[in-house]
């Protein structure tokens, strides 16, 4: 089993979050082994994949190896805002020794079926190591600017477009979207870029075993827009990628999911 790059680099770090949290609203707790003998497969429009809280778990592997586990969140606010989270959690191999903990949280607002972000936070802690970086997204003067320990040449403002969204809620784009032999296009704007990505899902599904359960799952790839190769699958009836795996420079990380609840 294929299993994660290192995480304590910035870029490792941006592209395993492009690869883990491709989100959706979560329906109820994974199924039980018992029905395994049976393909879960269902077709849902786009339009009808609203945003509902939830909470998920996934394994987390570097080299086959066990490396952690990653938690995924998406939480109701006021004002008809959400905020999704991210943490990844290394607890296996030289990782695990050096603490490695990884937290990310975007807040948006969705009018209409659009994923508008407003801000973001990411925090990697590691033995003797605290690096913060927050990002603001001003819709008022179409900016967004990022703070903290980013880059010296990712500090300038990033012209806004509107649709632009940030690694997190392109995933969730992503998955509302997805559609057999299906063409995606979004505008990233995350960490002081902005640039293009495409994604193409196959237009024959897979089958997948996720608990013993299989599912037939469509297989959505990167094609352009990142260094990172990343491939994941995802079913209309479960709102967040049952199967992830991605290749780099680094190494291949694959994320498997374990279980997913409504909040």
């Amino acid at each position: 089993m294929p299993a994660p790059a290192p995480l304590l680099k910035s870029k490792p770090v941006n592209g395993l979050l492009a690869a883990l949290v491709v989100l959706a609203a979560a329906v109820a707790t994974a199924p039980a082994p018992a029905a395994a003998s049976a393909a879960v497969s269902m077709d849902v429009a786009p339009a009808d994949r609203a945003l509902v809280p939830f909470h998920a778990r996934y394994l987390v592997y570097r080299g086959g190896k066990p490396l952690g586990e990653a938690t995924l969140q998406l939480v109701p606010l006021a004002d008809d805002r959400w905020r999704i989270d991210l943490r990844i959690e290394a607890t296996r191999g030289l990782m695990g020794l050096a603490g490695l903990d990884l937290q990310q949280s975007t807040v948006f607002e969705a009018p209409g079926d659009q994923l508008r972000p407003l801000s973001q936070s990411t925090v990697r802690k590691a033995l003797f190591s605290r690096k913060q970086i927050t990002g603001t997204y001003d819709w008022t003067h179409h900016a967004a600017r990022w703070t903290g320990d980013v880059k010296k040449t990712r500090r300038a403002p990033v012209p806004l477009r509107d649709g632009d969204l940030n690694g997190l809620l392109i995933n969730l784009a992503v998955l509302r979207d997805a559609a057999p032999g299906a063409t995606l296009q979004y505008r990233f704007v995350d960490d002081g870029r902005a640039r293009d990505q495409q994604y193409v899902v196959a237009a024959a599904r897979e089958s997948q075993v996720v608990d013993d359960l299989s599912y037939n799952a469509m297989r959505v790839e990167r094609v352009r827009g990142g260094g990172e190769a990343t491939t994941f699958w995802v079913v209309e009836a479960v709102p967040t990628p049952i199967r992830i795996v991605q290749h780099d420079d680094d190494g291949v990380i694959e994320l498997q999911l374990i279980d997913y609840q409504e909040a």
